[in-house]
């Protein structure tokens, strides 16, 4: 399976906005994965569930494909990204972050979460375990959702907007 940069298929902008978005994986995966090491169960759901909730739209907004952007698009722009969004499957592309939506991406990830959850009832080494679990789980679903946007901003030919300054973020 191509990764997102062969996805972008040479074009520098998108490149540009998958190596920005996988920074911000990076980051956040950290942040499970430290959340994962605390040995209280749903202590690591609950900040997977904060930390993917603020991720997401982070991505889309790399790629011009948050909520707000494209609210301000016209409305036949609007129904091309949403149209492009159905047809690769993209789920979050473009869409408010609901309760709903985390818990659909907590199934598709349901193996690793629930092996995470059972790994910290060992001690130390579940921990680890956990927090591997906790760190690959998030890098996973970001990189899903980059390659997502990929094929959004690809399908409907999309002009990325600027990069966002690190400050906002």
């Amino acid at each position: 399976m191509p990764n997102a940069i062969d996805l972008a298929q040479g074009d520098p902008a998108l490149i540009a906005a998958v190596q920005r978005s996988r920074k911000l994986i990076a980051r956040k995966a950290l942040l499970s994965a430290a959340a994962s090491a605390v040995p209280l169960p749903g202590v690591d759901w609950a900040a997977d569930a904060a930390l993917l909730s603020r991720l997401v739209p982070q991505i889309s907004a790399e790629f011009g494909l948050s909520v707000t952007q494209i609210e301000k698009l016209a409305p036949e722009r609007r129904e091309r990204i949403q149209k492009a969004a159905t047809t690769v499957g993209a789920l979050l592309v473009g869409r408010l972050i609901t309760r709903d939506l985390l818990i659909g991406l907590a199934k598709h990830a349901g193996i690793r979460l629930t092996s995470k959850q059972a790994a910290k009832y060992v001690p130390i080494a579940g921990q680890m375990v956990s927090a591997a679990l906790g760190y690959a789980a998030l890098r996973a679903l970001g990189e899903q959702h980059i390659k997502d946007c990929v094929r959004v901003a690809q399908a409907v030919q999309m002009v990325l907007p600027a990069p966002v300054t690190p400050s906002l973020r």
